[in-house]
């Protein structure tokens, strides 16, 4: 790989996070040429995270080298997923209120159903969440009745980022439209028995 010296540190970290070892390091001119050992698996989803890293100014080329000894378990995200709890459209309101709690894999007016991962939360651990609660309607006003929902853009997921992604108990769900992540027991009672087994 060549990059931009000042991603180099970036890229060991990115490439150590995915089972990577580096095995010659060589600095030219503004450029640094890295070489890693890397196990097969931990190439899945490795040339975007090297792209975001470096801002798009990597060059990247892979080869197999040899069949070698497992290597361990890659790491894997820390943050917990929120999963929805109904099938009902998402709402502008809920995920006003749930985009402080994390990232949102869904905008408004999305049908989701029962055991759908609709975001990923700022903290470790799953996250149970209604995308479709509705705003309260009282005749009483509040400083904040007038206040406007500002929602940032959900992300989406290529094929290859979501297979990256998802956990040992999640899914990913292809249709002509879309890519969706789920887990693999859609009813929460059904993800706790499973839990405590």
């Amino acid at each position: 790989m060549d990059v931009p010296s000042e991603y180099a540190g970036k890229i060991i970290e990115v490439f150590g996070s995915a089972g990577g070892e580096m095995t010659d390091m060589a600095q030219r001119e503004e450029h640094t040429h890295l070489m890693f050992k890397i196990p097969t698996r931990g190439t899945m989803g490795l040339r975007t995270r090297v792209l975001n890293a470096t801002r798009g100014e990597a060059i990247l080329f892979h080869r197999f080298l040899e069949y070698g000894p497992y290597r361990g378990d890659i790491s894997k995200r820390k943050n917990g997923s929120m999963i929805a709890m109904t099938n009902e459209k998402s709402l502008a309101y809920a995920l006003d209120t749930l985009q402080t709690r994390g990232t949102m894999f869904v905008g408004p007016g999305e049908d989701c159903y029962e055991g759908m991962i609709v975001g990923e939360s700022a903290k470790e651990g799953d996250m149970v969440v209604n995308v479709a609660k509705a705003k309260q309607l009282t005749n009483m006003r509040s400083s904040s009745a007038d206040k406007g929902i500002l929602l940032t853009p959900p992300v989406t997921f290529t094929l290859e980022e979501a297979l990256e992604y998802i956990e040992d108990d999640e899914l990913v769900e292809i249709t002509p439209k879309s890519i969706r992540l789920r887990k693999r027991l859609l009813n929460a009672n059904d993800r706790k028995k499973a839990g405590k087994q």
